[in-house]
């Protein structure tokens, strides 16, 4: 099912509009603001100055003061509840807005800039966290991919309506206070839709004290390494967009010789661009959580970033462009091409992070992980501003900050993906198997969300474990013979992977032994491992004995068996096929058509080796 039939399913619909809606109002509002005051008030440019400076710090300051509140109240208390209290609190700011606007009562407007960011610091934790409750594991990729593109276009649309509106004369804001309270008002009757989303967490104790809570969600939000660096990552995110859209309005005037519709242009790229590139994750990814498109993303980013220095690094020739004769100008086309391409990079980039944040975090305090997450994301925004700042008052240009953040990205991504070998892993396991065949999975469904079960496939190809790994949701311990676990280059994705490395009776008795009480371990503590019960690959095709290892295991730590059958891999990449026929193991099938069919688990009690056997040959076709 295509991430797009979400959109017309209640459980996520009216979800996804609420969010829209409120993105697009806060656009709307914030732009319509700056417009009032830079363009209809007649105040100096030094007073301009000061309230459009002030505006970004009053907005963000409330995720400094209240997402540890916000966190703990989205655990608390049912979602849905609270979603459309915030809601009725919009529509109370936007009845404020209106009488600034009419008024031209700029303090009255920096309040509701203020309340605006309180209403978005709330819904921050709910926004994320609501998702693994109304959508399956399948789905979040999908899901978060049309969260992020609706929230950039959102953003866009309500930037360009915003700024129309105020600048028409004599009546722009009362247009825009119409406009504002009327999106307010749609967006609470659409919330009431949403389905309800129980409390994770109704038994927590609430702390009022928002300095100790705010220690304490960041405590949380480290617990899991993984999880915590994906979060730094997402903060990441922010900090390369807050520099990139900083720095547009003096490149557009200075590098591109552009306009304010030239401006308005390479925003609508890059929003355009993270827009696809969200919505190309799950496509790419296969609909799981797939964290190894995240070096991907960054590459793209430094890469892209990197040409858009090279593409126009000085001063314009032509000044005072509009957007139509920009594009007609010699060498537009390829700045077009680096901003929408940074765009769709940033999506591959940060929609994996959310959903494995989600995926990754327990689900009774992903809110306050989410919120712990907002508090750093509002932390290096700060930063970044003052990053961008501090290298133009050194004399650097526009399009050298574009450069020094697409090359800082190079060292903070190699520091995380340092950090969390993971990320590495997953993308080369992602590239090489995405490369080298076509896959086709069926009956994922069967794989148990958690706890422990032990998984049995036939061994084709050495690629096995690699194709595997990079399409079951969940990570997964597999058991591979120890020679394959030593092939260099590999050896980082399989250690990292904290596969088990096991050898034959006659080789070596020590690592078999210690082989079968890994698996064990790992079954023990609720994970998944995976095995190759005929103990080696096929030679001529078809499946060999089952192994009584499998029996082995069972008797030792009794868990559901999960039977799973490759097809198609028999004479592609790195099957013996070839070298049967005296070939070079060269690829005579490359970019193969494999099937991966995963069944339902099976007690252990019922699972001896002959029946295991039998269930994958049924499963890969070789039996009626």
């Amino acid at each position: 099912m295509s991430q797009f039939a979400l959109l017309g399913s209640r459980r996520f619909a009216p979800f996804f509009w609420t969010q829209a809606l409120g993105a697009f109002n806060d656009s709307a509002f914030r732009n319509a603001m700056v417009m009032l005051a830079a363009f209809q008030m007649g105040l100096s440019d030094r007073d301009v100055g000061l309230y459009t400076n002030l505006a970004p710090a009053l907005f963000i300051l409330p995720f400094f003061l209240f997402s540890a509140t916000a966190g703990q109240l989205a655990e608390k208390f049912e979602k849905t509840r609270i979603i459309r209290y915030v809601k009725l609190f919009e529509i109370a700011a936007m009845v404020l807005a209106a009488y600034g606007f009419i008024t031209h009562h700029l303090p009255l407007l920096l309040i509701v800039l203020f309340m605006m960011g309180v209403h978005s610091t709330v819904f921050g934790p709910i926004k994320y966290a609501i998702l693994p409750q109304a959508l399956q594991s399948s789905e979040l990729v999908g899901g978060n991919g049309l969260v992020e593109m609706g929230t950039q276009m959102a953003i866009l649309i309500g930037m360009t309506v915003g700024n129309v509106l105020m600048l028409i004369a004599g009546v722009g804001p009362h247009f825009s206070a119409a406009l504002t309270i009327g999106i307010a008002v749609i967006g609470y009757f659409v919330s009431r839709q949403i389905p309800p989303a129980p409390a994770t967490a109704p038994e927590l104790k609430f702390n009022w004290n928002p300095l100790s809570e705010t220690g304490r969600v960041l405590r949380i939000t480290r617990e899991d390494r993984a999880v915590f660096n994906a979060v730094l990552g997402i903060s990441w995110f922010w900090f390369f967009g807050t520099v990139l859209v900083a720095q547009l309005p003096l490149y557009t005037r200075i590098n591109l010789g552009g306009d304010g519709t030239v401006n308005t242009l390479v925003l609508t790229l890059f929003s355009i661009g993270t827009g696809i590139g969200s919505l190309m994750c799950e496509k790419m990814s296969g609909k799981r959580v797939e964290i190894g498109l995240v070096p991907l993303g960054a590459f793209g980013l430094t890469v892209f970033g990197v040409d858009l220095f090279l593409a126009r690094s000085g001063a314009a020739a032509q000044r005072g462009l509009d957007w139509l004769a920009f594009l007609q100008a010699a060498g537009s086309w390829r700045i077009v091409l680096d901003l929408t391409l940074i765009g769709v990079f940033a999506g591959f980039y940060v929609v994996p992070l959310f959903a494995f944040v989600q995926s990754r975090a327990p689900r009774d305090r992903l809110s306050r992980v989410i919120a712990g997450n907002n508090i750093l994301n509002a932390l290096l925004i700060v930063i970044a501003s003052c990053f961008g700042l501090a290298l133009e008052r050194l004399g650097f240009s526009a399009a050298q900050i574009f450069l020094f953040a697409a090359l800082l990205n190079v060292v903070v991504a190699a520091y995380i993906f340092t950090l969390v070998p993971e990320f590495l892993m997953r993308f080369i396991t992602w590239v090489l198997v995405n490369t080298l065949y076509r896959i086709r999975v069926d009956g994922m469904r069967h794989l148990p969300e958690e706890g422990a079960a032990l998984l049995v496939c036939n061994h084709v190809s050495f690629m096995d474990p690699l194709i595997l790994m990079a399409n079951l949701r969940r990570p997964a311990r597999f058991v591979m013979y120890y020679k394959i676990f030593n092939v260099p280059l590999l050896h980082f994705v399989f250690k990292t992977a904290k596969a088990i490395p096991i050898a034959g009776q006659k080789e070596d008795p020590a690592v078999l032994q210690r082989a079968f009480d890994d698996v064990d371990a790992a079954l023990a503590d609720g994970e998944l491992v995976c095995i190759f019960p005929e103990g080696g690959l096929t030679k001529d095709g078809s499946i060999a004995p089952f192994r009584a290892g499998v029996e082995k295991i069972l008797a030792r730590r009794p868990v559901p068996v999960v039977p799973m059958a490759l097809r198609g891999l028999w004479g592609s990449v790195w099957s013996r096929h070839d070298s049967m026929l005296g070939r070079a193991r060269l690829p005579r099938r490359f970019r193969a058509h494999v099937e991966l069919i995963v069944d339902a688990p099976r007690p252990p009690e019922e699972s001896s080796a002959a029946m295991l056997e039998e269930r994958v040959q049924v499963l890969r076709g070789d039996m009626a």
